[in-house]
């Protein structure tokens, strides 16, 4: 049971590192941003940044799935679609850990009930 609250915190860590890494950059870009260039097509701007982004897309979107199925299982039908909007408007580096961080304190909570 105490490794659902050890992992829940490294999760939650993580998250908070996604949402201070994504948005350092995405500050900077906002603030400075190159000329002709805007936020969507910078991450199509060549080979290594059209990978990344890809990379990204797909994984946000098994993510975005997992999210909302594994909600449901858990009993968050009502608010567990939330995480993927506030994976589109902060990072899905910062929701998605979230999400697993809230997972695991619910696991331990149902565990703990049941011994």
């Amino acid at each position: 049971m105490h490794r659902h609250r050890t992992l829940a915190v490294i999760l939650f860590v993580l998250s908070l590192l996604g949402l201070i890494g994504t948005w350092t950059f995405n500050i900077a870009f906002f603030v400075d941003p190159p000329a002709g260039l805007g936020y969507v097509e910078g991450w199509f701007a060549n080979a290594a940044s059209t990978s990344a982004s890809i990379d990204l897309l797909v994984v946000a979107l098994a993510a975005g799935i997992v999210m909302i199925v594994e909600g449901a299982r858990l009993g968050w039908s009502r608010w567990a679609w939330a995480f993927v909007p506030l994976s589109l408007v902060t990072a899905v580096a910062f929701a998605f850990p979230l999400f697993l961080g809230l997972r695991e304190l619910a696991l331990d909570r149902r565990a703990r009930a049941a011994a």
